[in-house]
């Protein structure tokens, strides 16, 4: 047993739990905690210590945040392999604990991140046969059409047409290494007349960052029911919004027909602009899917973006954005066709064969079953386990759902918790521009990467972590 008792002061000035954290990681850098060495219990050290078992549990939040010790699902805590002698103990024996940590590894046996996808399922052979084949036919020593392969632009605009209702010539749309990389150039083009950026509140916080980094006031608009809140939209006095219609992110709710007129008449009131990203728009699981906002238009004050990564494959980095006639007269007047194309010819050339001869849109029909099944189970197996202890928010659609959790965690402790019973989920916080008006305790839990088993396994784990003994670690 840690023996802490000649250390703790009750009126020391310093709170209790970080005397404790304090204390074990000086004895495991001074090699007295060995590696390996499994510690007490939270429940064994609060009775041991006589103080409550959340003041034990921070300590060991915190050192397992900064590597000293993990955690081995039902068997306990224990020491890290510190290579120490590349550290400097006097510099890390005087450092104080920071409230923000959070553990950063990838070792969960269920990572339910958003953004992952179902390889299992993905046509390699397919893939890999037009690829060989693109290779053998393509130039090689072109760098290609700077706004993408004419090919592919022609194939990517009649999809749209079909699945999404967008109205676009092949010519409107450009090609890049996905989405952020397209806003960044659709920034410099609207920020000629624009200074400002409304934004749904919470919203993507890659995108927002993009937005400031290139110089934009950024007006944060809260959400209603049904999607972003007209009224403040107006009274943000931004003549461009950046919306997730289809899908918000991350709350999930799919904007009706009647609040995407009343953006149409905003944006024609205001002589704003629309950036309408279509993020997954292709996985609705119930309902019928409503047409985008951008087919909608007929004056032309919307930009559409899309993206094959939550569809096909990430690594592949392609996306396009399809620009309305004013601002395609802009882009082309401001040269920017100078700049070099970012995304491979043999991928383009890939992906243009395989739409072409029909495999995109039979795959996209299999991984609607695919992530639907995925969904359901999810749902099920949440609502059989923790029914009324969780609401669950924005099923029906996309890749992933929050759970805001009943039981008196914030939202460090739920994810803390969840790592010792294996499984990883993910913060909401950080998609709050006003962080204070972030719910707190609130998760992330994407499903596209796991398996039926691995999810009902692991909402087995999240129910253990949140609603069973928490004080299992012995």
């Amino acid at each position: 047993m840690i023996d802490l008792t000649l250390m703790l002061k009750v009126d020391a000035g310093e709170p209790l739990y970080s005397q404790i954290y304090q204390y074990i990681k000086k004895e495991i850098l001074n090699g007295k905690l060995s590696s390996q060495t499994r510690l007490p219990s939270i429940r064994a050290l609060s009775t041991h210590l006589q103080i409550s078992r959340n003041t034990v549990d921070l300590a060991y939040q915190q050192l397992v945040a900064e590597g000293y010790i993990y955690s081995k699902p039902r068997s306990g805590l224990y020491v890290n392999d510190l290579e120490l002698e590349t550290l400097s103990s006097t510099y890390l024996s005087n450092q104080k604990p920071s409230t923000n940590s959070v553990q950063n590894s990838p070792n969960f046996r269920f990572n339910f991140r958003y953004g992952d996808v179902d390889a299992k399922h993905f046509p390699v052979a397919t893939w890999r046969k037009i690829s060989n084949q693109s290779l053998h036919k393509m130039d090689l020593f072109s760098y290609g059409d700077p706004v993408g392969e004419l090919d592919l632009r022609i194939e990517i605009s009649k999809y749209l047409h079909s699945s999404r209702g967008v109205n676009c010539s092949p010519d409107q749309i450009i090609i890049g290494a996905g989405v952020q990389y397209l806003l960044g150039i659709l920034s410099s083009l609207i920020g000629q007349s624009n200074d400002s950026i409304a934004m749904e509140e919470p919203g993507y916080d890659g995108v927002r960052k993009i937005f400031q980094h290139n110089g934009f006031n950024v007006h944060p608009i809260p959400l209603e029911i049904d999607g972003i809140n007209i009224d403040k939209l107006y009274e943000s006095k931004s003549r461009v919004v950046y919306i997730t219609p289809s899908h918000q992110f991350p709350y999930g709710m799919v904007m009706p027909l009647a609040k995407r007129m009343q953006l149409l008449k905003w944006a024609q009131d205001q002589n704003g602009i629309i950036i309408e990203d279509d993020y997954d728009s292709e996985f609705r699981y119930s309902g019928k899917p409503i047409p985008s906002l951008q087919g909608m238009d007929n004056y032309h004050r919307t930009v559409y973006l899309g993206t094959f990564s939550k569809c096909l494959l990430p690594s592949l980095r392609i996306a396009y954005m399809v620009l309305p006639q004013p601002l395609l007269e802009l882009h082309n007047k401001q040269d920017y066709r100078l700049y070099d194309q970012t995304v491979s010819q043999l991928h383009q050339n890939t992906l243009m064969v395989f739409m072409n001869n029909g495999h995109w849109e039979a795959h996209i029909r299999k991984m609607r079953t695919v992530y639907r099944q995925k969904h359901n189970i999810l749902i099920s197996m949440i609502r059989e386990l923790m029914g009324s202890q969780v609401t669950i928010i924005g099923q029906d659609a996309g890749l992933h759902i929050l759970l805001h959790v009943h039981n008196g965690m914030d939202e460090q402790k739920l994810i803390l918790t969840a790592e010792e019973e294996g499984a990883k989920v993910y913060p909401v916080s950080a998609f709050w521009a006003h962080q204070v008006d972030a719910e707190r305790s609130m998760v992330q839990i994407g499903f596209g990467g796991l398996s039926h088993e691995d999810i009902i396994e692991g909402v087995h784990s999240l129910y253990r972590a949140w609603f069973g003994n928490f004080n299992t670690i012995t």
